[in-house]
């Protein structure tokens, strides 16, 4: 039976020493979150000096402010990851939480050409993997598989757009992977995202879903880059295929966001380029024995992290508390788990591996929606609490 592997050496990046990380605790001593760094093995709360993660994020230079700031230890990390998942939790020590608070949780979608077949071979299908694989070969032959050179909006894709119509094979999926306009929906409320070590949510009504390993970009108000953590994007497969109109049933569910361990600032050591050059990996582990591994490269990616990040914010759209952007990913996992041609679904308790050797690795088991921990503590249990631990 696969098990969550919470360790230090895994949750952290591979320079942890020289990495700038920041991250929630739960504090049952307070009934309320703390906001913590991460120095030495140690979770330092500096929650007096920024009682939000939003705060932090909105220093001019939230690196440098996290270093600056003073605070007490809470504990190792490696005893409050051991505290962490809900089975066999000591309700009365700390836990790790998702690292964001009130930023609000955006995604990007069809950012890859390889998700983006995946998107219309979806809405071809209409729901139903077993017609995937004849449809997967039908569009492929149309506009091959690597559109990783096309510049999404530029002339050549405008070109490419005019073919695929008078072959009758456009697609609103087409539409957002090669036009001007990136896709960026919300993913989840604030407060709503679980972070590593948690059951991740899969609404039941799904029998055909996957999970998107992606980096998140944190963004503060002022549309600044200011970091970037790891992110699962669950998505219902069947739900989003059945009608776009059903994107927000099939991306935000209870659980279904999950982002973290820690948000990795950026400094001199780490900075947007070190994103652009990242892969992530996905590891998929089944009580059933089967296993998937894929990666996902951002260097791969259509639109650059940047474009996405001012699609999101700006003069048109503002975000007072800053927000996370899902970037997307290039994964879409078709391997046969049950059935030849049947393709891959979750089943519950799979455990979910998100990695990258700069920002440590996301861990988390598959789980009904209703079976996952309830979301109970929004941004008024948060503002009530802070109050009452004079930190407001």
């Amino acid at each position: 039976m696969p098990s969550f592997s919470l360790t230090p050496d895994h949750a952290l990046p591979a320079d942890a020493a020289a990495a700038t990380l920041l991250g929630r605790v739960w504090r049952p001593d307070v009934a309320g979150p703390a906001v913590v760094a991460v120095r030495d093995g140690q979770l330092i709360d500096v929650t007096r000096e920024f009682p939000t993660s939003r705060d932090l994020c909105e220093a001019g230079d939230p690196a440098a402010a996290l270093r600056a700031a003073k605070g007490e230890s809470l504990g190792s990390l490696a005893d409050i990851l051991a505290n962490t998942p809900v089975d066999g939790r000591d309700a009365n020590k700390a836990w790790l939480l998702s690292p964001l608070d009130l930023q609000a949780v955006k995604a990007a979608g069809v950012t890859f050409a390889v998700s983006m077949l995946e998107r219309v071979i979806e809405e071809k299908a209409r729901g139903n993997p077993a017609a995937a694989a004849t449809i997967r070969g039908e569009i492929g032959k149309l506009i091959g598989d690597d559109l990783s050179k096309l510049k999404p909006g530029s002339p050549e894709a405008m070109h490419l757009k005019d073919v695929l119509i008078k072959q009758g094979a456009w697609s609103q999926y087409l539409e957002v992977g090669i036009g001007p306009d990136a896709e960026i929906f919300t993913k989840a409320p604030p407060m709503s995202s679980v972070g590593t070590g948690f059951d991740a949510g899969l609404h039941p009504a799904s029998t055909w879903n996957n999970p998107e390993p992606e980096i998140v970009l944190i963004v503060a108000s002022d549309g600044r880059i200011v970091g970037a953590s790891l992110g699962n994007d669950v998505n219902l497969r069947d739900v989003e295929g059945r009608s776009a109109l059903l994107l927000g049933k099939a991306k935000d569910n209870n659980a279904a966001a999950a982002v973290g361990p820690f948000i990795r600032l950026f400094d001199a050591g780490f900075t947007l380029d070190h994103v652009r050059n990242t892969t992530v990996t996905l590891t998929v582990e089944g009580e059933d024995g089967f296993k998937l591994e894929g990666s996902s490269s951002i260097a791969k990616i259509s639109r650059d992290p940047a474009d996405l990040a001012a699609q999101m914010i700006g003069p048109h759209h503002q975000y007072p508390d800053g927000a996370a952007l899902y970037l997307g990913t290039m994964f879409a996992p078709i391997k046969d788990r049950d059935t030849v041609g049947g393709g891959f679904t979750h089943k519950y308790g799979d455990i979910v591996t998100i990695a990258a050797p700069e920002l440590g690795a996301l861990v988390n088991r598959m789980r009904r929606t209703d079976a996952c921990e309830p979301w109970t503590f929004g941004a008024s249990h948060l503002m009530r609490n802070l109050a009452k631990r004079g930190l407001l």
